[in-house]
This record gives C-alpha cells, structure tokens and sequence, in this order.
C-alpha cells in the first residue's frame, strides 16, 4: 500500500491539467456573467431555493454577485498561471461551493462535480513547474509528485462515470424514449438535426451511453486500449457540448486523459522538452495516516452517496429525492402544473396564490417538477 500511494511518479500530466483547469474554471466563472445566467440565476430573482440546511447562504443584493463571480474569474486566472496556487485554488474552491449551494433552480452535474475537483485540487502540488509560483522561486520546482495524487483524480471520475452508466439502466433509457425526447427539440439543427429525429440514432445513443460511460475509464487504464479511449472520449464530448450545449464538462472531462497517458507522450505531443522523472523513490510523509483515513472516508461517501435513493420510498425520478449529487445525468424531462391555496383555518375561504408574481419563470417552471421547491416556498 504505502509503495503504490507514495511512489514517486512525474507530475507533467497534473501540472498541465492544472492549466487546463485553471482556464476552464475561469471561463465558468466570466462565462456566467457575459452569458446573463449570474442575472437570470442570482441577481434578478427575488426568492433563491437554496439547497435545505444552507439558509445562511444567501445571493448579495445588487452588482454583489457581479463581483463575486469577477472575483472567482481572478482566482481562476490565478489557478491556471499557478500564481499564488494554493491560496487561488482555496478561494476559488469556496466561492464556487457557496454559489453552487445558494440556489439549485439551475442544477448540472458539472457543477458539482467542479465542487469536488476544485477541493482535491487544493491538496494536489499542481504548481510545480509550468507555473508563477516556480518562476519567482526556482527552488520551488519539482518534476516529481506522489503516486496518490494521479489516482485521487482517476477515482473521482471513474465513480462520475461508472455511476453515470448504471443510472441510464432504466426502461424508457433502454428503449430509446429519453433520448428521443431530448432530441426533438435539435431538429433545427445544421446537417445533424434530421439526423437526431431518427428512431435508431435514439438507440445509438441510448446505447452507446451505457457502454461508455461503464468502459471509458478502464479502456483509458489500458494501454492497448488507450488511444481508442482517447478517440472515443474526443467525439462523445465534442458530441455532447455540440447538441447539448454543457458548459466546460465536455472540454473537462477530455482533459482528463492527461491523467492516463505517459509523461513522454503527454510531453511529445505538447512538444515539451521538460525533464522527465524516471526515478523509483518512496517517500512516505509524515500525515500518511491522515491521507489514508480522510481519502477512504471521503471516497466511501462518494460511493455511498448515490445509492441513497435505495433508502428512500417511491422512484427517484418521481420523487426526485436522492437524484442531485449522485451523476444521475440527461435520464428525464419533466412538465407539470401546480396551484397554491392560501387557506384561512378560521373561515375555511382560500384565495389561489400566484407564485409567478415572485418567482422567475425558470423558478416557476422547476416548482411544479420538484416537492422539495414546493416545500421551501
């Protein structure tokens, strides 16, 4: 255990994707405000659904949360040009969990995702070459990094996608209803949208969904299988940021064959002429025992958190409890309507409520399909 955690491996693959990131979580945060979803999200409604038990975080009245965001595209900056990493990589990973818990009307997957990838990144040596922080202090360079820090990030992801896949083992996935429904709205689509009306690109993509999502990360793991991975990954996320316009996970999630392939390959590819460490050291820390104790701790809750909904009565995707922050992704489209009586115990009259008056009409929209909205409201 000690000598496959704590081997000496190179870290170009973490340092480049530090980069990567770094760019990434910066385009998220700019992104939100050029895009007008910090106003239409967190400026412009009057009443936010928090997640249940963060009441305290609530949206800053005003330009405030312009700021806010501004402030994580800095720190974001900062990330990606490994400046100050550590602190950018901290302030950036608790702006972005405050913002991802203060409202939940506008949920992805990705979005809890880049809370978790953000923290372990705090704890990652990102910043060890191709950064600020080594050209101010050349001492501080090093080309070599703890084994463990390359498969924190692997694990992560092969729980996102192992849990993707058995999520999409679902009658109306299998049989093509889902992604027949989310299709029929990409028909206005240049070359590509009559082909997405088709009833067979509807199993393909059922399908091909499944098995990816099961396989991607062991095909990447192998070497003989390794590049086919790549290719692979390279049109699946392409596909999906061009249909279903996801933000940075596809661009994120391709990233992360950065984690798979060797440091000459990544260093040949990127035409980099870096040292390469080639050494067989075992360093063991001193915090070994913390590491080992708060990684399986935090990976049994990462497992254990999807598979909550097994405790709970009825179907997560009627009910929707257990269905965020368990990688349960594009498996269903809702509508529905919803009317409020306000009720006088005394005279037994009731008056309807219009919760339209206050609420955005995303806001209004997600009441009907969700009972915990209904709840808070």
């Amino acid at each position: 255990m000690n000598k496959f955690l704590f081997k000496q491996i190179d870290n170009t693959g973490l340092t480049l994707f530090r980069i990567v990131f770094g760019l990434l979580i910066t385009l998220e945060a700019f992104g939100a405000i050029a895009t007008g979803w910090v106003k239409r999200v967190l400026v412009d409604p009057e009443f936010t659904f928090n997640f249940i038990g963060f009441d305290f975080l609530q949206n800053i009245q005003g330009p405030g949360m312009y700021v806010y965001f501004a402030l994580m595209g800095i720190f974001g900056i900062g990330v990606m040009l490994g400046y100050k990493y550590r602190m950018s990589m901290f302030a950036y990973a608790f702006l972005w969990t405050g913002a991802y818990f203060m409202q939940k009307t506008s949920y992805n997957n990705h979005y809890y995702l880049m809370v978790l990838l953000c923290w372990l990144m705090v704890f990652l040596p990102a910043n060890k070459r191709y950064s600020f922080d080594v050209k101010f202090k050349p001492s501080f360079k090093k080309i070599s990094m703890p084994q463990w820090c390359k498969w924190m990030v692997i694990l992560q992801v092969l729980i996102v996608f192992t849990y993707g896949s058995v999520a999409k083992w679902y009658p109306d996935w299998i049989n093509g209803t889902a992604p027949s429904m989310f299709m029929k709205s990409k028909s206005n689509y240049w070359l590509i949208g009559g082909l997405l009306q088709e009833s067979w690109t509807h199993y393909v993509i059922a399908y091909f969904g499944i098995i990816f999502d099961l396989l991607i990360i062991p095909m990447l793991l192998w070497k003989p299988t390794r590049l086919l991975g790549f290719y692979m990954s390279l049109f699946f996320h392409l596909f999906n940021s061009i249909v279903f316009q996801v933000g940075i996970f596809p661009y994120m999630s391709i990233a992360f064959a950065l984690f798979f392939f060797t440091s000459e390959t990544i260093q040949k590819r990127f035409r980099l002429k870096e040292e390469i460490y080639k050494g067989q050291e075992v360093i063991i820390p001193k915090y070994k025992n913390i590491l080992i104790v708060c990684s399986a701790f935090f990976f049994m809750f990462q497992i254990g958190l999807p598979l909550r909904h097994w405790a709970i009565n009825d179907d997560v995707l009627w009910t929707e409890e257990g269905h965020r922050m368990s990688w349960r992704m594009m498996l269903r489209s809702k509508s529905g309507t919803l009317t409020i009586y306000i009720v006088n115990k005394e005279t037994g009259g009731k008056v309807v409520y219009d919760y339209r008056n206050q609420l955005s009409k995303k806001q209004s929209r997600s009441l009907s399909k969700k009972p915990d909205l209904i709840w808070q409201l």
